[in-house]
């Protein structure tokens, strides 16, 4: 008798379907062949199964089991196909229908899920992703652990349905019983208290200003200061800055760290936007994703949230170029042998450095920051589109009683200036404006344009940076209210091109040495 069960692989952060088929053979002697490329954990899946099974107070069917999972040419990873293999192979005995199902019924049903050996049924990872090609696929209902619930049923048009053990999995599938019931999830998160309240940070106007625009237009930031100047503590208290995420903002964060493994058990839903801080030790792989089967990177799990970088000039030259393409196009792609996959990567760069390797400019001044900024290319410096300098605190400003701006008043300029945006161009934030969009929304002319020409002839700005500051431009302009990019607004963008002018004065200085 031969019985086929839905489950499912996940390629990237997308699930595709897999079929789990089950042939059972009175003759020969007994034994039980698993094929269709499985890796090393899903052929040690059969004897766990069968110990499942067993402990369950099922028979394992005697004869030849030959177990199939389609498509034959795709390579099946992890233990997600536990579940579907003990349901099918109970199903081919006979388990079923003892149980008042035909196995017929089981094409309703899209399943997940790791088995321990006393039966219980354990998570496993891409639940989310799971419930996502049920809807798309038109199953009606998935089966999965009691901790992978709340998960699947953000999904809306899909039943998701939680279980503790095979028992319990196998009355579910056989009408019986009614398993554990998920809720669907709230369309909007909550605003997250900060980390760090930007009362608590003394001074740094100037930084202050700067994590503003970045918050309000997702514009990658590096700041630049001595050790001790709040750099790092300033990254802490940016998240705070950026607004709750809407539905399908934390559907997509969601299914990228239910595919890494890193969502807590039991969790739904991401309420909170990711931050992400790698250790400047993190390898290209770690940072952008990789592995023989491709998962996703600090630059992925950090998608629609922070990804802060300190001491970004510590990191490996090669973990730094390898973000050029994410930080461009908002996208990683992980090419192997067998498949390529793309990973969403639209996260808000926030990276801080000394001035040199020694962590101030009073060991070799100039050159010693001219050899420091070396270990930023070109090419990756082009793609921040904010340069900040952060001096060193005064001393006034640390003993000064005097509240500074909150985090919840910087926050109302910042959700102010997106809602301009949002009723403008849509969703999309003005650092990903390119084309007519971008021509459209910050349109420059007369002084404006005047002004950036003479900026692009003196401080040498690439293409590029020629777009990042009309993008900046705008969202300057969305801050203060602006309908128009004005020439004040150009102004304040070029201003932020710190390393360029940097640069540029450090070639004059060159030149005129030779």
């Amino acid at each position: 008798m031969s019985v086929r069960v839905h489950g499912f692989a996940l390629r990237g952060i997308d699930a595709v379907p897999c079929e789990v088929e089950v042939d059972l053979s009175g003759q020969g002697l007994p034994r039980t062949t698993l094929v269709g490329l499985p890796d090393i954990a899903v052929r040690e899946a059969i004897d766990r199964v069968q110990t499942a099974v067993a402990n369950a107070g099922f028979d394992w069917p005697g004869g030849r089991v030959t177990i199939n999972l389609a498509p034959a040419d795709l390579r099946k990873e992890g233990p997600a196909f536990d579940l579907p293999m003990a349901i099918s192979v109970l199903a081919a005995g006979g388990a079923l229908k003892r149980s008042g199902a035909e196995p017929g019924g089981l094409a309703r049903w899209l399943m997940a899920g790791e088995l321990a050996l006393d039966g219980r049924v354990r998570p496993v990872r891409g639940a989310i992703c799971l419930a996502i090609l049920a809807r798309q696929a038109g199953f009606e209902r998935v089966l999965v652990a009691r901790e992978n619930l709340a998960e699947a049923s953000a999904v809306q048009g899909v039943q998701a349905v939680g279980v503790d053990s095979l028992p319990q999995a196998i009355e579910v599938v056989s009408g019986l019983h009614p398993g554990i019931r998920g809720s669907p999830a709230p369309p909007e998160s909550a605003a997250s208290a900060p980390e760090v309240d930007f009362s608590r940070i003394k001074g740094q106007h100037a930084a202050r200003r700067a994590l503003c625009i970045a918050a309000a237009g997702m514009h990658n930031l590096l700041m630049i200061g001595p050790a001790g100047s709040g750099k790092t503590l300033m990254a802490r208290a940016l998240p705070g800055l950026l607004p709750p995420m809407g539905l399908q903002e934390r559907m997509e964060a969601t299914r990228i760290h239910s595919c890494a493994g890193s969502l807590p058990p039991g969790g739904g839903l991401m309420q909170a936007r990711p931050v992400r801080c790698p250790h400047h030790t993190a390898s290209a792989s770690a940072m952008v994703g990789g592995g023989s089967v491709p998962r996703p990177g600090e630059v992925s799990l950090a998608h629609g949230g922070v990804l802060f970088l300190d001491e970004v000039a510590e990191f490996p030259r090669s973990v730094l170029e390898a973000l050029r393409e994410p930080l461009e196009d908002g996208f990683v792609t992980v090419s192997r042998a067998r498949a390529s996959v793309r990973f969403p990567a639209r996260a808000l760069l926030v990276a801080a450095m000394n001035p040199t390797a020694r962590g101030d400019l009073r060991a070799g001044g100039a050159a010693a920051m001219d050899r420091y900024l070396e270990r930023l290319s070109g090419p990756v410096i082009d793609r921040i589109d904010l340069h900040v300098e952060v001096a060193a605190v005064p001393f006034d400003a640390l003993v000064a009683r005097r509240p500074a701006e909150s985090t919840a008043d910087m926050r109302a300029r910042v959700v102010a200036a997106r809602e301009r945006a949002a009723l403008r161009q849509g969703q999309v934030p003005n650092a990903a404006l390119s084309g007519e969009a971008l021509d459209a929304a910050s349109p420059l002319q007369g002084p404006a344009q005047d002004l950036l020409r003479q900026a692009m002839a003196e401080l040498g700005l690439s293409a590029r940076a020629f777009d990042k500051v009309r993008r900046v431009a705008r969202t300057v302009a969305d801050l203060g209210d602006g309908a128009q990019v004005q020439p004040e607004h150009v102004a304040e963008a070029i201003g932020y091109r710190l390393l360029d002018r940097f640069r540029n004065a450090c070639g004059s200085l060159a030149a005129a040495g030779r």
